[in-house]
């Protein structure tokens, strides 16, 4: 019988019914987090990071980092891939100064700053972006069409109209079960938007105190259906930081530790979390979270004051003091180490997977 042809269909539908995509929109463009760890908790690679074409939430306290991810190093290592950043900024925070010392190319052609207050705005922009993004390259391959990352910093902040009528009339109640249906519409809009086009979208949002004594976890702001809307959120509670840059405990606050958890991904297993180190002097380190994430992947192994790590392919040991592994090149080198393991680890997958196919196959004869 002769197979049936559905290309035909496939155009007059996408005609018929504007707005809507055909096919699989899997990501072409990655970004790094600038931590090796949360790029491997949220892809499932120590490389990747976040990818575009979703919308992806960073959600916590005020002073968590949240920021410096979003606005600091995915902007940052998504002008080195040759994306053009557009910074939407309801806080009024991001100073160029900042930028630059971040390592942001804050020069026209490669970053547009607009400050937001409504959330209304938000949409506009979004649309009015993505409807031109459509009409000249959305003919285009994906992989062919420009990288462009959206940075909203932060969602908390943004306002409704009503929230702006109380404000002029001196009458300050709140609109929060309007907002968060706002919001909630802005998000999944956007998500639909975005499918098909190589756009990535990065917000922060604020989180508040559960009143909810039998959930006591804190609460993303927009409500349960921000959560359901966004593809990839991350969940940040701040901690001081209080050991110098060898790791030893000192009184002063020197910087800042963010626990991580990614609480939604559909790249990874959820609810895996890292402690990311964020030391003022120096800003992040990116193998925060790698040393424990081995030693738990039973890679490094432990006897006395030495861990020791073994090369799968040629069986030569590595033994070192814990602070010496952490140096820059012996992390490096960790990492290595363990892609080794998971390509051996893939391979022997396949093999299996092509072994048992044949063995049904032939119970089938």
């Amino acid at each position: 019988m002769k197979p049936i042809d559905i290309s035909k269909f496939s155009k007059d539908i996408t005609k018929a019914v504007p707005g809507i995509n055909t096919g699989f929109q899997d990501p072409v463009t990655w970004v790094s987090t600038g931590c090796y760890m949360l790029n491997y908790l949220i892809s499932g690679n120590f490389n990747k990071g976040i990818p575009f074409g979703k919308i992806t939430m960073l959600a916590g306290e005020s002073g968590s980092g949240k920021s410096y991810i979003a606005s600091g190093n995915l902007a940052r290592n998504a002008q080195a891939q040759g994306a053009f950043v557009i910074l939407l900024d309801s806080e009024n925070a991001l100073d160029e100064e900042w930028l630059k010392a971040v390592g942001v190319d804050t020069d026209p052609d490669k970053l547009l700053r607009i400050g937001v207050a409504m959330i209304d705005e938000v949409a506009k922009i979004i649309n009015e972006f993505v409807a031109g993004y459509k009409a000249e390259h959305g003919d285009k391959p994906v992989k062919e069409q420009p990288p462009v990352l959206f940075v909203v910093d932060s969602l908390g902040m943004l306002l409704t109209p009503t929230d702006k009528d109380q404000f002029q009339k001196g009458d300050l109640k709140g609109d929060l079960g309007r907002k968060a249906k706002a919001l909630t519409a802005l998000i999944r809009t956007t998500t639909n938007l975005i499918a098909p086009y190589n756009v990535g979208v990065v917000c922060t949002n604020h989180v508040y105190d559960s009143q909810d004594m039998f959930d006591p976890d804190p609460k993303i702001s927009g409500g349960k259906m921000v959560v359901f809307a966004s593809s990839i959120i991350v969940a940040m509670n701040k901690m001081k930081l209080k050991e110098d840059a060898e790791g030893n405990k000192v009184s002063q606050v020197m910087g800042i530790r963010s626990k991580c958890r990614v609480i939604k991904t559909r790249y990874a297993k959820p609810f895996e979390d890292v402690t990311v180190y964020i030391p003022y002097e120096t800003g992040m380190d990116p193998y925060s979270g790698v040393f424990e994430f081995m030693e738990a992947q039973q890679l490094l192994k432990r006897s006395g004051a030495y861990y020791t790590a073994v090369d799968i392919e040629t069986g030569e040991e590595f033994k070192l003091r814990r602070k010496q592994w952490k140096e820059p090149a012996n992390m490096e080198h960790l990492l290595q180490l363990f892609l080794k393991v998971q390509e051996l680890e893939d391979k022997a997958g396949l093999a299996d997977a092509e072994e048992n196919f044949g063995a049904d196959e032939e119970e089938q004869a």
